[in-house]
């Protein structure tokens, strides 16, 4: 959260994640590289690539999954691993010597929550090995840079930090309304130049640039059928968030601070997770001129904001009292990181941003378990439960936040109801009734809505 002067009532989990406690434990070339960062905000690195070695290749590698989707290649980390040492060597020695070339990402597509679909790149597996330590060689230099309003992508950060910090921001700051910004299919309109020559603001390691460069312009494969890509980093690349994060830094972070200091009547806060953003003004002024102004900053960057999902809306801790003054409902919902974001009170009348589950992604979700449940159907009821448990301790760690117990219970019974359906088309319709189902619940029991996560928060008084 960033703000003109600190805002009251910001809680602790402000203070984590600093660039030292992120990078306490990143090897000692690097550590160098980061504290060399760290002084000169004006640095520009010369010479990195010697920092992509072996072990840093290896380093990579352990990090991607062992399942993970195979590339145009077919390679799979196990059978990669068979041989480790070799191939790990022997790619080294490719990138060294320049006869490293990157092969084109596979290219599937996943569905979106608002019914459309997102294209999703695989890449080849010795891509994403070099991709990945460079991005961590980068990493070091970027996260000196970042703004601390931005967490999505970053190391010791989550999207958890930064709800907790639009959550505390709106209920204890200035914040009169919210804008709720989406830019049109980001990752599939970075333009290649501008991201260049962003990095170029710190990297002059020619290889290095190359190296993104041939990742960029290696194209797609779809069907079968290449095609060239002149502009967009392919989503599911390991490199694309780092990318990501460097343009939006240039094309949005730094210009917001200006514009706040140079513009800014009151109050302004941003919280950013990759390339979805929220912000928060004190003054409907400022949000109507930043809206204008922001729409012509993404044109000059080569993006555009999405008109129907982005909205100027009156939010806040007088947002209701007001809108009832001139006759009007409560105030409008806005939507961020999977929550849908609402004013209400407290029981002794004080003002609460609340946030319950996003309809449409629980939907989305619920249709996915649905078909998965289907294809289940005749494992054994164990197996079935096992999963079923992670898929709902996973949606508790996520959407279990305060305030959130009716939709947490509401996916529950879902969840019971469509295993319920499973089971009875195994059956065959003809003896699992309600009565016995519940028998089976008591033998392989599901967990139950639990909320995991809470703000404590100073009210401003």
């Amino acid at each position: 959260m960033e703000g003109r002067g600190q805002l009251e009532g910001i809680p602790p989990v402000r203070s984590k994640g600093r660039t030292q406690r992120r990078w306490g434990t990143m090897p000692p070339n690097l550590g160098r590289v980061n504290e060399a960062a760290r002084r000169g905000r004006q640095t520009k690195f010369t010479a990195l690539l010697h920092h992509v070695d072996v072990a840093g290749l290896g380093r990579s590698l352990s990090r991607l999954k062992w399942d993970a989707s195979a590339g145009v290649d077919g390679e799979t980390v196990s059978h990669y691993k068979q041989n480790l040492a070799a191939n790990l060597e022997s790619l080294h020695a490719r990138v060294h010597t320049g006869r490293y070339r990157p092969q084109p990402v596979q290219r599937v597509y996943i569905p979106k929550a608002d019914g459309g679909q997102r294209p999703l790149g695989i890449p080849a597996l010795e891509d994403k090995i070099v991709q990945g330590a460079v991005a961590e060689v980068l990493g070091a230099i970027y996260e000196v840079d970042f703004a601390d309003f931005s967490y999505g992508f970053r190391p010791g950060r989550s999207a958890h930090q930064a709800l907790d910090t639009l959550r505390a921001s709106i209920m204890t700051g200035a914040v009169n309304w919210v804008l709720d910004a989406d830019i049109r299919s980001f990752f599939d309109s970075v333009d290649h130049e501008l991201l260049l020559r962003s990095l170029a603001v710190r990297i002059a390691d020619p290889r290095i640039l190359r190296l993104i460069g041939q990742w960029l312009g290696a194209g797609v494969l779809e069907s079968g059928q290449w095609h060239e890509t002149e502009v967009g980093t392919p989503q599911g690349s390991v490199i694309s968030p780092l990318l990501a994060n460097v343009y939006l830094h240039y094309a949005l972070d730094e210009w917001v601070e200006q514009w706040k200091r140079e513009h800014a009547r009151g109050r302004v806060m941003i919280v950013r997770y990759a390339d979805d953003f929220v912000m928060g003004f004190e003054y409907e002024s400022d949000a109507r001129a930043m809206l204008e102004a922001l729409k012509e900053r993404l044109s000059r960057c080569r993006l555009q904001l999405h008109e129907g999902k982005t909205r100027l809306i009156e939010f806040g801790r007088y947002a209701a009292e007001r809108r009832a003054r001139r006759g009007e409902r409560r105030p409008e919902t806005f939507d961020f990181l999977g929550f849908t974001h609402y004013c209400s009170v407290s029981r002794s009348g004080r003002f609460l941003m609340k946030s319950k589950t996003q309809g449409k992604r629980m939907g989305r979700k619920l249709n996915e378990l649905r078909k998965e449940a289907r294809r289940r159907m005749h494992d054994p009821v164990a197996s079935q439960q096992r999963w079923l448990r992670s898929v709902l301790q996973g949606h508790y760690a996520y959407f279990g936040v305060m305030h959130n117990s009716r939709w947490l219970s509401r996916f529950y019974h879902q969840v019971q109801h469509l295993w319920y359906r499973a089971l009875r088309r195994r059956d065959g319709h003809r003896t699992l009734t309600w009565e016995r189902f519940a028998k089976l619940l008591e033998r392989f029991p599901l967990p139950t809505p639990k909320i995991t996560r809470t703000l404590a928060i100073n009210f401003a008084r």
